[in-house]
């Protein structure tokens, strides 16, 4: 059964971003609904960061489960942007642009994945891996407070320096790939070089 906990998680995930997207747009933003939600993202976050290294260490981590993973964080992350958005109706007018940019860059690297390989993203870089510990912070902050700070601005650059990267990598391998930190690391597989692997990051 242990085999089936990534997936378990995975779907978990999913799940919890369409309770927290229902929970901001039919209740009352009380401190306790705040507090509820805030807790709701970082139990997805704790399943994101878990569910690749138990599947890795089970030996489970297939091409497919890695590519639902991705597309999962998509949606998780979208639910949960769009629950602050309800939750929070100032964000959105202020901040429109920025967001517009990062949400174009991301739509972006799937466009560029399947014109390339006819398969969905499943780098999981480790730029994506940073920039994902800053947006769940961003999310944090706006749902307890109501309103951000700096973290804004470093979060929209690191999501369009970390997208640009993912575009890199796409466009510098010749096949499709999972797992590759880096562009560097791609650039090293594109030269014929094996990918250095690591049981917490990439297997």
């Amino acid at each position: 059964m242990l085999r089936y906990l990534p997936l378990t998680l995975v779907y978990c995930r999913l799940l919890l971003g369409l309770v927290v997207l229902g929970l901001c747009g039919g209740a009352a933003a009380t401190t306790a609904l705040r507090q509820l939600l805030a807790a709701l993202v970082v139990l997805g976050l704790v399943s994101d960061i878990f569910d690749g290294i138990i599947a890795r260490r089970l030996g489970v981590a297939t091409p497919a489960l890695r590519r639902l993973d991705s597309s999962v964080d998509t949606l998780f992350w979208l639910c949960v942007l769009a629950g602050v958005v309800l939750l929070c109706p100032r964000f959105l007018p202020e901040h429109a642009l920025w967001i517009s940019v990062v949400l174009a860059l991301e739509a972006l690297t799937y466009v560029v994945s399947y014109l390339r390989f006819r398969k969905e993203i499943a780098l999981h870089t480790l730029s994506a891996k940073l920039w994902t510990l800053v947006l769940t912070a961003l999310l944090l902050e706006l749902i307890l407070s109501g309103h951000t700070s700096w973290l804004f601005g470093a979060c929209v650059g690191l999501g369009v320096l970390s997208r640009l990267e993912i575009i890199g990598i796409l466009c510098t391998l010749r096949t499709w790939a999972t797992d590759v930190p880096s562009l560097y690391h791609a650039w090293q597989v594109r030269r014929g070089r094996p990918l250095r692997r690591h049981p917490l990051f990439n297997g």
